[in-house]
């Protein structure tokens, strides 16, 4: 396969670095640059073992500096642009909306100008099931598909949807050869610790409260994050132009039942669990259908759940120096603020 240049925005975050060592490992001619401006989610210490490989370079550059990224594309030339760059969690979107309108919406923007202004062939932009809103938790028979209205629930899931059609306008007026990719809820290392999963590893590891939302019957459907890693290595490769991929992991679980099984797995005890406020506007179920990345690009989830949690369980636990700098400081700051007086 013929060398490529890759330049991997929000790659020091969780999904992004895991599809940096992906593409590092799998292609081992092609050369990933990593942008980032290291916000609260992205951490250079995530991509310690990358910066050691030749082929890897690292850029602290926000992709809203239409000036720095225009230098940046220029100076590497690009094969392909994938922006994983996003702010994510909706209980910030919900205090700060206009950061998030700013970073996943002003920011796409800047990516696909410059992509376009220096003739860069190809763009993905890596998006999220939320743009559909939820599904109601008593018809399992329904599901997301790529034709499902967008119905966004928070400012978050809104600016992300607010991104993927602007994607689609820039593919429509301008001929911009670009696809995009919605996921379900991914899991695995190197997970920000403000997320269901590593916070209730770490939380139950050190024995504090297990804070869950509402009634704890709001599901997601899981995806184990190197799948998630394949799907976008096949969409970025072999994928149609100006087309729409549903990533999903056909794993669906309810968060009170993650929270059980995590404590399980840790051997400890269910009343660690502690029912918080719910957060404002919580959708209750998401679910993707895949049959389309199934049928063209022949993509399939090969981690079940059972697996990929305990994989992700045996990561917290040989890699605590990483969570445990996160969640000093700052970051405590914040988790004190979202769930102290709750």
């Amino acid at each position: 396969m013929a060398k490529k240049t890759i330049i991997v925005t929000g790659g020091a975050g969780f999904i992004g670095s895991n599809f940096v060592y992906y593409m590092l490992n799998k292609y081992p001619d092609y050369r990933i640059v990593c942008v980032d401006c290291l916000t609260y989610a992205g951490n250079l210490s995530t991509l310690k073992k990358a910066l050691e490989n030749d082929n890897f370079r690292f850029s602290k550059t926000n992709i809203c500096d239409r000036e720095e990224i225009t230098k940046l594309f220029k100076e590497e030339n690009p094969d392909i642009v994938i922006n994983f760059a996003a702010e994510s969690h909706v209980d910030r979107s919900i205090k700060d909306p206009d950061l998030f309108v700013k970073t996943n919406v002003s920011g796409t923007q800047v990516l696909m100008d410059v992509c376009r202004e220096l003739n860069i062939p190809r763009y993905h932009q890596v998006s999220t099931d939320e743009v559909y809103g939820d599904l109601p938790l008593d018809r399992p028979d329904l599901f997301f598909t790529e034709k499902t209205p967008i119905h966004a629930s928070s400012p978050y899931s809104a600016s992300k949807a607010g991104a993927d059609l602007l994607v689609l306008a820039y593919c429509r007026t301008f001929k911009f050869p670009a696809t995009i990719s919605r996921c379900s809820n991914n899991y695995g290392p190197y997970h920000f610790p403000e997320k269901l999963i590593p916070l209730m590893i770490i939380n139950a590891l050190n024995d504090k409260p297990l804070p869950v939302y509402g009634d704890g019957k709001n599901v997601r459907d899981w995806l184990y994050v190197e799948d998630h890693c394949r799907a976008i290595d096949l969409i970025i490769h072999n994928g149609k132009i100006g087309e729409v991929y549903n990533v999903g992991g056909h794993n669906e679980m309810s968060n009170i039942d993650i929270v059980k099984l995590i404590c399980e797995k840790l051997g400890k005890p269910e009343s660690l669990i502690t029912y918080v406020e719910d957060r404002k506007g919580h959708d209750r179920r998401y679910a993707i259908d895949p049959t389309k990345i199934h049928d063209e690009l022949g993509w399939l989830p090969e981690t079940k759940f059972k697996d990929g949690i305990e994989k992700t369980i045996d990561w917290y636990l040989n890699n605590k120096e990483w969570w445990e700098e996160i969640i000093s400081g700052d970051y405590q700051n914040y988790y004190e603020k979202m769930y102290g007086d709750k």
